[in-house]
């Protein structure tokens, strides 16, 4: 993989994932409401994604330049430093995610062009679309499923 390495995140990890997470959010999904302060964000880790999760850390000189959190058959945050887009960093935290699994669902905004490209690129097909009321940014969304054939 050029210039990144790709792991297994660890708990000491915790801080600098929710920070990627907050700092791509923002940069990235503008039209999203902020909900949460940054120690909300470091607890959801912390109580959340961290325990029920495996979160895989793309790095390039120690530095997270990428992230991804499944659980079973989800992929529940897929995140790359924006500077990092479109350098392959986003396709092996995804292909990683994939490896042993059969099935895949994820959730992103309709709004989200680039993800949605992203992962219709890599075989995922639309199951689902909703008006955002399931969700706390009450933003409308798109449930994404990749079968393996």
């Amino acid at each position: 993989m050029p210039g990144f390495t790709l792991r297994r995140a660890v708990l000491s990890d915790m801080r600098a994932v929710a920070r990627l997470h907050r700092h791509v959010r923002t940069a990235c999904l503008p039209y999203l409401p902020d909900l949460h302060t940054p120690d909300e964000d470091l607890a959801y880790f912390q109580d959340i994604v961290f325990p029920g999760s495996t979160i895989l850390l793309a790095e390039a000189r120690d530095h997270p330049v990428g992230f991804a959190a499944a659980r079973d058959e989800w992929l529940d945050h897929l995140y790359t430093e924006p500077a990092w887009h479109g350098r392959g960093v986003g396709s092996a935290l995804l292909f990683a995610v994939q490896e042993g699994r059969l099935r895949l669902d994820l959730w992103t905004f309709q709004q989200n062009a680039a993800a949605r490209r992203f992962y219709e690129r890599r075989g995922f097909r639309a199951v689902e679309m909703t008006d955002g009321s399931g969700n706390e940014e009450r933003v409308p969304d798109i449930r994404y499923r990749w079968i393996r054939d």
